[in-house]
């Protein structure tokens, strides 16, 4: 069964279930030598660092000091590490491999390259390229050293009207339970906008974060002249919160008022009380309302102006 895209936490714990067996994870002797994962992660640190503290390798490897001390203390009685005094910090003790571990260590680490070798070894160049972006994206998007990419608002490419008609039709099934006629409405104004769009009266404007897609808002031209449209407004529910709603909305006000538009009106519903509450903050007005359902069931229709 496929683990929906609404659950990321099931999704990242099939995936553990998978990789840990396959690389040995779950074996009594790590990439067959007489130690476990940790002390094999512990060793590969010491073997990498040419002079490593133990405090390092915790930091780095997120063990437990305690743990850590007692398996730093079973490499120093295999022979295979030995300490020394850091040069510049007598009272800092550093740990290196012995010859004997350097033996070890390098058994250790060409059975470790052997083992993801083995794994892709049937792997086309383009999947071994998929492979790498998926496993570097996942290193992005968990890493302790995270930083959001900041949000940024863009005007519409190709393939843009598509993802808007298709998040509209799904958000508000999920969250309000309206029937398919929100996304034919939606496609409509898509079309109407590609058909007959005019560049310096109209916009739509696509709210981006590292490549994907968090939000939209339109402005177009209203069948009054001098009044602009502000419609479709949308975030997805992991970009709420942000602020971005007001972001875009103010995005068409500055848009409208530099085209020199007098008005802008929009539609919406009553149960939308986040975009509601946008719209009041921005300066429109409540100036009508009335009840249909279209979407399946009576909702309570809004229009709201704004007079620049």
């Amino acid at each position: 069964m496929p683990v929906e895209l609404s659950d990321p936490v099931a999704a990242v714990r099939r995936f553990n279930r998978f990789y840990t067996p396959a690389i040995g994870l779950l074996k009594n002797g790590y990439l067959e030598t007489p130690y476990t994962a940790a002390e094999g992660r512990a060793l590969y640190e010491i073997g990498k660092g040419d002079g490593v503290t133990a405090k390092t390798i915790g930091e780095i490897t997120g063990l437990d000091a305690g743990y850590l001390s007692r398996i730093v203390a079973r490499l120093e009685r295999d022979g295979v590490i030995a300490r020394e005094p850091a040069a510049n910090d007598r009272r800092s003790t550093l740990l290196r491999l012995t010859p004997h571990g350097a033996e070890i260590f390098e058994a250790f680490d060409r059975r470790s390259s052997a083992l993801v070798e083995g794994l892709i070894a049937g792997l086309s160049g383009a999947e071994r390229a998929r492979l790498v972006e998926a496993v570097e994206t996942v290193q992005e998007l968990l890493g302790p050293d995270k930083t959001p990419a900041p949000v940024t608002l863009r005007l519409h490419r190709p393939g843009d009207m598509g993802w808007i008609t298709e998040r509209h039709g799904l958000n508000y099934a999920r969250e309000y339970g309206w029937n398919g006629h929100i996304e034919a409405v939606t496609a409509r104004i898509c079309a109407d906008f590609l058909d007959g769009y005019d560049p310096a009266l109209e916009r739509c404007w696509i709210a981006e974060r590292g490549g994907e897609r968090l939000g939209c808002v339109f402005l177009v031209k209203d069948e009054v002249p001098g009044v602009a449209r502000l419609r479709l407004l949308m975030l997805e529910p992991a970009a709420r919160g942000l602020g971005l709603g007001r972001r875009l909305v103010e995005e068409c006000v500055a848009f409208a008022r530099a085209a020199g538009y007098r008005e802008i009106v929009l539609w919406t519903h009553a149960v939308l009380t986040a975009a509601r509450a946008i719209y009041a903050a921005t300066g429109f007005e409540l100036e009508e309302t009335w009840t249909h359902d279209d979407f399946g069931a009576p909702e309570v229709s809004e229009t709201w102006r704004l007079r620049l």
